[in-house]
């Protein structure tokens, strides 16, 4: 809004005063449209001020998507490595660390931030 309320208020009374008392409703009707989309567009400026950031986040269908490739890829690599190798136990535990690293990291990505602790307060 380029003007005031007030300024919208006294150019509505003035129009009201040049044109009479029969467009006295339409003339209110206009001048509290004015003030609602004013009070819209305050409210709206303040919200925006006040609203927190907001990070996307990962949908809970592609963490269990990387759960069930972690576990479709993760179980045959172990029975494999079980079959190829004498002692698979090093690699095995590297493989399954890697996919528990993997997929916790990703569940972390989709989880909002954690409130902030100020011991000061």
């Amino acid at each position: 809004m380029d003007r005031s309320p007030g300024d919208e208020l006294r150019a509505a009374v003035e129009a009201r005063r040049e044109l009479g008392p029969e467009f006295e409703d339409s003339l209110v009707e206009g001048f509290l449209e004015k003030m609602d989309a004013e009070i819209e567009r305050r409210v709206d400026r303040r919200v925006a001020a006040h609203a927190p950031a907001v990070r996307p986040t990962v949908a809970a269908g592609q963490r269990l998507a990387l759960a069930i490739v972690s576990l479709g890829l993760g179980v045959p690599a172990t029975v494999g490595l079980a079959i190829a190798l004498d002692n698979p136990f090093f690699v095995i535990a590297v493989i399954w660390i890697g996919i528990a690293v993997v997929n916790s990291v990703f569940a972390r990505a989709g989880q909002p931030p954690a409130p902030h602790h100020d011991p000061q307060r």
